[in-house]
This record gives structure tokens, C-alpha cells and sequence, in this order.
């Protein structure tokens, strides 16, 4: 059997690359963490880290179990958390259209499984109202656009937005009045597009809008008029357009993963699967 004390230790030694700093994640000091380290390593008979100075890397051997260590403990905090709250309770989590149409869904899923007594309650909305609803205390969790340099987050990731157009039947650029496709008053791409088009001295008129991003999608794909997207919305019969279309990038936008301040186990144990989903979006886009 593995000691989860151990494994503990031997994560944060990796994540924070040292000693004295896993020692202040633990709560430990260095050298318990080193003998606890020392012990892992006895338990596996393979040595784990390299140590090199104040340089600390895993050796193949620990990077084989640093995945199952991972797991191991998420796994024991989970039962940890239904064994907290038995009655299962209910986690509100508010995230945009976009991410709902994006493969979240089966974390999700994933997630309401592993906590079989607990009520998750989803809704997909525009980024204005999850930021709203997550302050008067209407949501517990919520992942939503907002302007680049934003506070107050468990994470942020800068987001990629396009403008696009058809790429069967796209638009003329040099029309008098450029035509619009976007998301109702106060959505953050919308005030973007506006701006950037008023900046530049071009007229402009709301050719398409809908609440549904399926609806803009298609209304692009038909050539309705330009709308800003997200890369992970951008589909496969949409061009993007460029600075040199006369379509600079417009101001930067990110993702914010937010809880409420009195959030429960369960939820910041979702926040963390959140945060781990946003990640390897990031980096699969980098």
C-alpha cells in the first residue's frame, strides 16, 4: 500500500521543484519532506528524484508515478468529499455556450459520476449573466469571458478571438455598412466587434443575432455577415480574417474560473477538474 502522506509530498516536491517549498505546501519542513521522499523511495525501491543542488527533477521512475499519484489522491479527496457532505447537496455551475459545445461535457459527466450523492446543476449562458448570477450568490462555480486583466480568480487563461467570415459565399469587406453576426446587447464579443469597427470609421448594422452559438455559426457559414468567435468555435466552413482583410485583432479577452467565497469541497474539488480541462485546451492551442 502507498501512503498518501508520501505521495503528497513526493507531487508538491515535483510541482514546486524543491525541498523548502514543498515543505511550505505540506506544511512539513524540509528535511521531513526529504525523509518522507526518502521513505517513498524505499516503499518502490526506484530512486524518484534527481537532486542536483536546489534543482530537483523526477527520474523516470517518478515521472511513472507522478500520474498515479495524482490520480490516487484526487481519488481519496473525492471520497473524502461524499463522506463529508452524505446528504449529497448541490453544485451550480454557470459556463459559457462555447465551452458547453466543446468536450466539457464529458467531464462533466465524468464528474457526476464519481459523486453519485451530489445534484450538479448546469447552466450555459452568456459571460454577463454567470458573473452576475456567481455575485448575488445564484451560481457556486462559474467559468466565463471577460476583459484581459481581470482579479480574483482560482485561474485565468488569455483567450484566442477571430474575426471570421464565410468560406464558401464570404462577405464583401468593403461594403458601406459592414453586416454583423453576434450574441444579444452586452455580450463581450458583440461590444468588441462595435468598437473595433467604430474605431476604424466603419459603419456597421446587426445583420444576424441570436442567443445560440449554433445559430451564429450557421449564419457565418452562410455568408449573413462577420462575427467574432473563439478559436474553439471557429468551424470548418468559416475563414478567418486578418489585419491585413482591414480585420485587426480586436482588444484581448481571457477565461475566468471563479467560486463562490463559501464554496463547498465538492465544488473547488470541480473547480480543480475545471482548471485542469482549461489547461490542456490551452496548451493543445499553443
Amino acid at each position: 500500500m502507498l501512503d498518501l502522506e508520501l505521495l503528497r509530498s513526493f507531487v508538491s516536491v515535483v510541482e514546486a521543484g524543491g525541498f523548502t517549498r514543498a515543505g511550505e505546501r505540506v506544511h512539513r519542513t524540509q528535511s521531513t519532506v526529504s525523509q518522507q521522499i526518502k521513505r517513498l523511495e524505499e516503499d518502490v525501491g526506484q530512486v524518484l528524484l534527481h537532486r542536483d543542488g536546489k534543482d530537483v527533477r523526477p527520474t523516470e521512475a517518478g515521472e511513472r508515478l507522478l500520474s498515479y499519484a495524482r490520480r490516487l489522491l484526487a481519488l481519496a479527496e473525492e471520497a473524502r468529499d461524499v463522506l463529508r457532505e452524505p446528504g449529497g447537496g448541490a453544485v451550480r455551475l454557470g459556463i459559457p455556450e462555447d465551452f458547453a459545445a466543446y468536450r466539457l461535457a464529458k467531464l462533466l459527466g465524468a464528474f457526476a459520476r464519481s459523486h453519485p450523492n451530489l445534484r450538479l446543476d448546469v447552466r450555459a449562458d452568456q459571460s454577463k449573466n454567470l458573473a452576475r448570477d456567481l455575485d448575488r450568490g445564484e451560481l457556486d462555480l462559474a467559468l466565463f469571458k471577460r476583459e484581459a486583466g481581470g482579479k480574483d480568480a482560482i485561474a485565468v487563461w488569455p483567450e484566442e478571438v477571430h474575426w471570421v467570415t464565410s468560406k464558401n459565399h464570404p462577405v464583401d469587406i468593403n461594403v458601406p455598412s459592414v453586416p454583423l453576426i453576434g450574441f444579444p446587447l452586452g455580450c463581450l464579443y458583440r461590444a468588441g466587434a462595435i468598437h473595433a469597427l467604430e474605431s476604424a470609421g466603419r459603419a456597421w448594422h446587426m445583420s444576424y443575432m441570436s442567443s445560440s452559438l449554433a445559430g451564429i455559426q450557421a449564419a457565418v457559414a452562410a455568408g449573413m455577415g462577420l462575427s467574432i468567435l473563439s478559436e474553439m468555435s471557429i468551424q470548418p466552413d468559416h475563414r478567418v480574417l486578418t489585419a491585413k482583410d482591414g480585420f485587426a485583432p480586436i482588444n484581448k479577452t481571457e477565461v475566468a474560473l471563479m467560486a463562490a467565497p463559501n464554496a463547498s469541497s465538492a465544488t473547488l474539488r470541480l473547480a480543480d477538474r475545471l482548471a485542469e480541462f482549461c489547461e490542456d485546451v490551452q496548451a493543445k492551442a499553443a
